[in-house]
């Protein structure tokens, strides 16, 4: 079957790169799971494939399906989110490059630029997201890349990402925006202006924590002379941290029932975030479908829902520490975005190399994922772990 982009977000999500096997007529396109392909000559290929690391139709219909539903004019696939990042760093940037880089974001993302490739002469300086002064103040004449993580991680911030792009373009810089946490169902960075999205396809996109990925989606757009799909597209053939076929399969059935989990992700994180600003033993929490939340209306005007990420702030430390601890549904864990709540205490696990740097995660806040499970089921959970919250931040010893 062929899609159009005029076809809506779950048809394309269900048909986009996944048609039927034209041999046998099977409704699921085949797991090539092969290294190499036979040649009909020297170098005369069979429908274009030679050697997987280059191309293999069960990454090449993931990557159709996941750009299509971006909006992009090709779609890269990779071993894993950071990969994926690393690989667009280097398909953009030169010795000398500077980097405005997303203060709240991913540790990992921070560490990927300012350790590792900052040894190779690329600098950063980081700035508030939702302060286009301070972004515009930020800009040098170096600048080749702006790097936004919206909504961030793991403090739910919202930038205007339109407003971003205006501020590339203006520095003849590009801009690339995580779109982990909203996914294309959500939200559409490309069509405010972004020139790349990435994400870590082993959240939302695959959706059912049993796949490790990452993806890079591009506009139709000419960086330096060249256009940005080849340019990435080269440095995944050169680089080779593609992902393996039976992983492209796990995330392109992910994929087909997105819209529909993040429906249910976004319905039950509102509720329990709005049930939590009720709860004494909460200082503050950080969800932008909350009316107070100082970015909820430009998220309301650039994203279809809010998201299934949720994060709190304790009066402490030590109840921080003992939600995070001690409950049962929801599972102490890195990672977010499958079907099943996840609970994570970002200071020391997903964030844990900004410790001592100006970044660092405040020690009583705690990020949680919001699965699928009866909402009901997951306040009791919520509901058990903040009793035993209010007693370690009261000083007892708790017996979990």
């Amino acid at each position: 079957m062929s899609t159009s982009p005029r076809h809506g977000f779950n048809t394309l999500a269900v048909h986009a790169g996944q048609g039927k096997d034209p041999h046998t007529g099977a409704v699921i396109p085949p797991i090539y799971q092969t290294s190499t392909f036979i040649q009909d000559g020297i170098n005369v290929l069979r429908a274009g494939h030679e050697y997987s690391r280059g191309s293999n139709p069960t990454r090449g219909g993931f990557e159709e399906q996941l750009s299509a539903l971006e909006g992009g004019a090709a779609g890269f696939s990779f071993a894993s989110g950071i990969a994926a990042e690393d690989a667009l760093l280097r398909a953009v940037l030169a010795p000398g490059d500077h980097i405005v880089l997303g203060a709240d974001g991913y540790g990992g993302t921070n560490r990927l630029i300012t350790r590792l490739h900052h040894k190779w002469g690329i600098s950063a300086s980081t700035v508030d997201i939702t302060n286009l002064d301070q972004v515009r103040g930020a800009l040098r004449p170096n600048t080749a890349l702006l790097w936004l993580e919206t909504p961030s991680n793991p403090l739910l911030g919202i930038a205007d990402i339109a407003g971003w792009a205006a501020l590339a373009h203006e520095a003849g810089a590009l801009l690339v925006v995580d779109n982990t946490f909203a996914t294309p169902y959500l939200q559409r960075p490309l069509d405010f202006g972004a020139h790349a999205v990435v994400h870590s396809t082993t959240k939302y996109i695959g959706g059912h924590s049993d796949v490790l990925g990452g993806a890079v989606i591009v506009a139709d757009y000419l960086h330096r002379g060249q256009s940005l799909a080849e340019a990435v597209g080269y440095q995944q053939f050169a680089g080779g941290a593609v992902s393996g076929p039976q992983d492209n399969y796990l995330a392109a059935r992910g994929l087909k029932t997105l819209g529909l989990r993040m429906e249910r992700h976004c319905a039950t994180a509102g509720r329990i975030a709005h049930w939590l600003t009720e709860q004494p033993q909460v200082a503050e929490v950080y969800y932008p479908g909350l009316a107070d939340h100082p970015g909820h209306e430009l998220a309301a005007s650039q994203q279809r829902g809010f998201g299934g990420i949720v994060s709190l702030r304790l009066h402490s430390e030590p109840a921080a520490r003992a939600l995070a601890e001690s409950m049962e549904l929801f599972q102490l864990s890195v990672s977010l975005g499958g079907v099943e709540s996840l609970v994570c205490y970002p200071r020391e696990m997903t964030h844990a190399s900004l410790i001592g740097t100006p970044l660092e995660i405040p020690g009583e806040l705690v990020r949680l994922s919001v699965g699928i499970e009866d909402t009901e089921d997951l306040l009791a959970d919520l509901e058990r772990g903040l009793a035993l919250a209010e007693r370690a931040d009261q000083g007892a010893v708790l017996t979990v």
